[in-house]
C-alpha cells in the first residue's frame, strides 16, 4: 500500500507541473497552463479519483482506475498515436512549437511526434498507477 500511495503522490506532484511551470535550473521541464486550463480540470479529476480510492474502498479503486484509464487513453491519442503512426505537418508543427523549449531525451523529428521528457515520465507514472490499481 505504501508504494501505491507514493506512486499516486508522485503522479499528482508531477502532473501539477501542467498547472505551474517546472524548471530544472535554467531548463524548462514543463510550462504550466494555469488553473483555467483543461490540465487543471484533469488534475482536479485525478484528485477526486484519489479521494475516492482512499475513502470508498472497492468502489473507489474502480473510480480511480476509470479516471486513470481515461487519462491514459487521452494521452495516447494526444501523443503516442502520432509517434507510432506519424502526424500531419500541421499537427507536428503545432506540437513542436508548443513544447519547443522543454527538456528532451530524444530529438525532435520532422516526420513523427516525439514526446518530451516530461510527457514520457507522465505517461509512465499514469501506467504504473493503473497497474497498482489492478493489484
Amino acid at each position: 500500500m505504501l508504494i501505491t500511495i507514493l506512486m499516486q503522490a508522485a503522479l499528482w506532484i508531477w502532473f501539477l507541473g501542467c498547472t505551474i511551470t517546472y524548471r530544472i535550473g535554467k531548463h524548462l521541464l514543463v510550462e504550466g497552463m494555469g488553473i483555467k486550463s483543461a490540465e487543471f480540470v484533469v488534475l482536479c479529476l485525478y484528485s477526486a479519483g484519489l479521494a475516492c480510492f482512499h475513502l470508498l474502498q472497492t468502489a473507489g479503486k474502480w473510480i480511480a482506475l476509470a479516471i486513470l484509464t481515461l487519462w491514459l487513453v487521452v494521452q495516447f491519442f494526444c501523443h503516442w498515436y502520432y509517434t507510432i503512426f506519424g502526424a500531419s505537418e500541421a499537427k507536428l508543427q503545432g506540437y513542436n512549437d508548443c513544447f519547443k523549449g522543454t527538456m528532451r531525451i530524444f530529438p525532435v523529428s520532422d516526420k513523427r511526434l516525439v514526446p518530451d521528457l516530461y510527457h514520457i515520465i507522465l505517461h509512465i507514472l499514469i501506467a504504473a498507477n493503473i497497474v497498482l490499481c489492478l493489484v
